[in-house]
């Protein structure tokens, strides 16, 4: 029995030193993820947006597409929680883009960033593949941030064309708060 304790104990220790080594990966300077920044600075998140604001984001979105004769996109404001305010489905958008737009608008709002940044990253390599792995993470352009006085309020979400035609009727809806 002591010798089986003894073995016992000599198999822990062993483990317990031996384990040590896989935990430390020496830093890839490849890596863009390895550099640890000095500084962390998102906008802080302020009071949610109102209806009668995002209808105004809204409405400057869809003039946007009427001014560029474009008639099939959804557009969807968001709170900074990502929870749905306000959406607007123009007559000729795909059912697709419904649903679209509202996960482009909750993706820019619970990151406090736009999606493009998420696109953009991933189209940097195989270093942001992880991104992949983020819960409700939409990694195409069309999401951008509503910010008051540099206070996140919500975010616009626009689904129904290119993704540059997404990203330009999405940021003429941001400018509405300028």
């Amino acid at each position: 029995m002591r010798r089986q304790i003894a073995l016992a104990g000599t198999l822990c220790v062993a483990l317990l030193i031996g384990t040590g080594a896989f935990a430390q990966v020496t830093p890839n300077p490849d890596n863009p993820n390895d550099v640890v920044s000095d500084a962390l600075t998102p906008p802080p998140y302020g009071e949610p947006i109102n209806l009668e604001t995002a209808k105004k984001v809204a409405a400057a979105a869809i003039a946007e597409t009427t001014k560029r004769n474009w008639n099939a996109f959804c557009v969807a404001v968001v709170s900074p929680s990502g929870d749905l305010v306000y959406f607007e489905k123009q007559d000729n958008c795909q059912y697709a883009s419904i649903g679209i737009s509202q996960h482009k608008a909750r993706t820019a709002a619970r990151y406090r960033r736009a999606t493009l940044v998420f696109e953009t990253l991933i189209g940097k390599g195989h270093y942001f593949s992880y991104l992949t792995t983020l819960d409700d993470v939409v990694a195409s352009r069309g999401g951008n941030l509503l910010v008051v006085g540099g206070k996140v309020i919500g975010a616009i979400g626009v689904s129904g064309g290119s993704g540059s035609q997404d990203d330009v009727v999405s940021l003429a809806g941001q400018a509405a708060l300028k």
